[in-house]
């Protein structure tokens, strides 16, 4: 069983030396209310929207509930009302806004490179055991040390509805050996014996985490009688680093028939984001992959 102790909360107006330090450190970066609860509240607004019948609001709660059937990531109902999502250009232009860039750059420099691929995550009840388990982004994205995640709570999310957790420290160790397990992804990274002690906490709407490519997190189960867990992520590294060239497809892009970037951007009407990645002058591809992935192996 874990022991869980509380995530370490960084200020965004600490010295770039002192975060880059702790986030060596912990391998995160943990701030409270950083996003405008406006600017949350209005993206989870268009997000329940597209996934009703399955998903309404309690506004007594302020939290998403479970109006259907529980479903998991990449089962039919999620395939169904997933390209909805991903069809929002507020939420795609999410994670290129001031606010969440100069965050960005505290981490990786003052040029940075946002991945086209943008995740939002729905985890409902009743669905024990689909949870995201123990992963690194190293390994699922391919990616090296330059690349961290950025996950941003458009919620208040208590315990037992599916909190994110974080290994501290565990980027140190390099990118570790996989193996086959259930929940989102289908496998789990190795853990080592002498880590028992995870980061979380009780999170609020507009919360932000950043963690490094190679930190352990996973989700806890929701255990909730009908709250519905959501929150969204993308991936960023410094301008010019080498991207895996799956990264620029939409998230599980492959997977859904009818479901690509032509039919995300059917119906926007700004054209500034779409395919902004096209001159980026570092992918590479399948070719390549191993040397990527041996950074930092133990």
């Amino acid at each position: 069983m874990d022991n869980d102790e509380p995530l370490i909360i960084s200020d965004a107006l600490e010295s770039d030396a002192v975060l880059k330090s702790r986030f060596d450190d912990h391998g995160y970066l943990y701030f409270k209310r950083y996003v405008s609860a406006t600017k949350c509240g209005d993206l989870l607004q268009q997000f329940i929207q597209k996934l009703s019948p399955y998903v309404g609001y309690d506004d007594q709660a302020s939290t998403p509930v479970l109006t259907g059937a529980p479903f998991f990531e990449t089962d039919p109902i999620w395939d169904e009302v997933y390209p909805k999502l991903q069809s929002c250009h507020d939420f795609h232009r999410f994670f290129h806004d001031t606010d969440i860039q100069q965050l960005m750059q505290k981490i990786s420099g003052e040029k940075v490179f946002v991945y086209p691929m943008k995740m939002a995550r729905i985890a409902t009840p009743k669905k024990i055991g689909y949870e995201t388990p123990p992963h690194q982004d190293a390994h699922s994205h391919q990616a090296g040390p330059t690349m961290s995640g950025i996950w941003v709570a458009l919620h208040d999310a208590k315990k037992g509805m599916g909190r994110l957790k974080v290994l501290p420290g565990s980027h140190k160790h390099g990118v570790r050996n996989v193996f086959q397990a259930e929940g989102v992804g289908g496998v789990q990274c190795e853990i080592f014996d002498q880590e028992d002690v995870w980061h979380v906490s009780d999170v609020e709407c507009g919360d932000v985490i950043i963690f490094n490519s190679c930190c352990v997190h996973k989700a806890e189960p929701n255990t909730s009688d009908h709250t519905v867990r959501m929150s969204i992520d993308t991936r960023f590294c410094d301008y010019g680093a080498p991207v895996f060239s799956l990264n620029l497809e939409p998230h599980h892009g492959s997977r859904i028939e009818g479901y690509s970037w032509d039919s995300i951007y059917q119906q926007w009407t700004d054209e500034a984001l779409q395919y902004y990645w096209w001159d980026y002058p570092n992918l590479f591809s399948d070719m390549a992959r191993g040397a990527a992935m041996n950074w930092g192996k133990n």
